[in-house]
C-alpha cells in the first residue's frame, strides 16, 4: 500500500454476550496494514460481559462510528426478550445516512433489521436464525442460504466461519483478490469458498443426494482448467458419469450450488484475476475466462459486482501497489 493511501476506518462495536469468535474476526481482518480499527463500547461507563464470562472494555464509545467509513455488528445475544440499544441503533442510522458501510456478522443482522437498514434488502443470517428474522422483521427479504450478501453499503454475513468470508470480501472489495488471499494466507483460510450454506445445514433441508460415489473434486478441477471452453452442463455431467438430474442433485450437496452458478463464479473469478494482472482487452479477457465475448463479460459484471471490467480494472489495475501491499 503507498504511503498516500488513506486507510479505511473500522469501527467493531461490542455487545453483550456477544460471541468472541465473531468480534474476533473482524480484529484479526482488518488489523493490519490498510486498515485503521477501533473497538467500540455501546454500554456506557464500563465493561461489558461476553459470552464465556469475559469482560471486554473498548477504547471508545458510540461517537466512534460518526467517524467510521465501516461499522462491524458482530453477533447479538439470541434471547426473545433481547433488544440493541437504542444508542446504538441511532449511531448506525446515522453512520449509514452519512455514508458509512455497515456490516453484521451472524445474529449480528437483527441489530441492523432493528435499525431499520435491512427493510426492503437481502439479508443473510446463521440459517437457524433465519425463520426468526423472517417472523420479526417481515420487510427483510432473508436468504437462508447465502454465506453473506453484498448489497453495496450494507453486508450480511451468515454464522461463525461466514464472518471470515465477509469480512475477507470487504478486503478483496476494498484493495483486490491479491490482498484477500494474503490475508487469507495469514489466516491459513481459503481467501473465497464456493456455495452457500446448504453445504451445513441438516440434511433434511438439502437436495437429496445421489448414491453415494467418488467426489466430485477431479471434475471440478477438470473444469477449472477448461473455463475458457464451452462447458454446458450436460458435458459436466457426461466427464462425471451421470445423468444430468443426478448430477444436480449430487452437485448441490457437494458443493452447495447449482453447476451453472458455480461455473459462472469460477468465470467471473478467472476474469477478475486477468482484469487485475494483465492488460488483456476486455475481449480477449471475457474469452479467456469463457465469457466468449465482451458484452456478455460486461452483464455478469454488472449483474455480479456492480460494475463493469473496464471500471474494475481502473480501480484494482490502477492500484497494484496498494492492492499488492495491504496485510502482508
Amino acid at each position: 500500500m503507498s504511503a498516500a493511501a488513506t486507510p479505511v476506518r473500522v469501527v467493531v462495536t461490542l455487545l453483550d454476550e456477544t460471541s468472541l469468535f465473531e468480534m474476533a474476526v473482524p480484529c484479526a481482518v482488518f488489523a493490519g496494514e490498510g486498515y485503521d480499527l477501533t473497538l467500540a463500547g455501546t454500554t456506557p461507563g464500563g465493561a461489558q460481559r461476553a459470552a464465556g464470562g469475559l469482560l471486554l472494555t473498548a477504547e471508545r464509545g458510540l461517537d466512534a462510528l460518526a467517524e467510521a467509513d465501516l461499522v462491524v455488528v458482530p453477533a447479538c445475544l439470541m434471547e426473545p426478550a433481547y433488544e440493541p440499544p437504542a444508542a446504538l441503533l441511532d449511531a448506525l442510522r446515522a453512520a449509514h445516512a452519512r455514508g458509512a458501510r455497515i456490516a453484521s456478522l451472524c445474529s449480528g443482522a437483527f441489530v441492523l433489521a432493528a435499525a431499520g437498514l435491512l427493510d426492503g434488502r437481502r439479508a443473510a443470517t446463521h440459517w437457524m436464525y433465519a425463520d426468526e428474522l423472517r417472523r420479526g422483521h417481515p420487510r427483510v427479504r432473508v436468504d437462508p442460504q447465502a454465506l453473506y450478501i453484498d448489497d453495496g453499503d450494507v453486508l450480511t454475513s451468515a454464522g461463525t466461519a461466514a464472518a471470515i468470508d465477509l469480512c475477507l470480501h470487504i478486503v478483496r472489495r476494498d484493495y483486490g483478490t491479491a490482498a484477500a488471499a494474503a490475508v487469507g494466507r495469514r489466516l491459513v483460510v481459503a481467501p473465497h469458498r464456493e456455495g452457500d450454506q446448504a453445504q451445513y445445514a441438516p440434511a433434511a433441508a438439502r437436495p437429496v443426494p445421489a448414491q453415494r460415489t467418488d467426489g466430485l473434486a477431479p471434475v471440478l478441477d477438470w473444469a477449472l482448467a477448461r473455463l475458457h471452453e464451452p462447458l454446458a452442463v450436460g458435458r459436466l455431467a457426461d466427464r462425471a458419469g451421470m445423468s444430468l438430474r443426478t448430477f444436480g442433485r449430487r452437485f448441490a450437496d457437494e458443493v452447495g450450488t447449482t453447476p451453472l452458478k458455480w461455473l459462472n463464479a469460477q468465470r467471473l473469478a478467472r476474469a477478475r484475476e486477468l482484469l487485475e494482472t494483465t492488460d488483456l482487452p476486455v475481449d480477449a479477457v471475457a474469452e479467456r475466462s469463457g465469457f466468449g465475448v465482451g458484452d456478455s463479460l460486461r452483464q455478469h459484471f454488472q449483474r455480479g459486482l456492480g460494475t463493469s471490467p473496464s471500471a474494475y480494472r481502473r480501480v484494482f489495475r490502477g492500484s497494484g501497489e496498494r492492492a499488492g501491499g495491504v496485510m502482508r
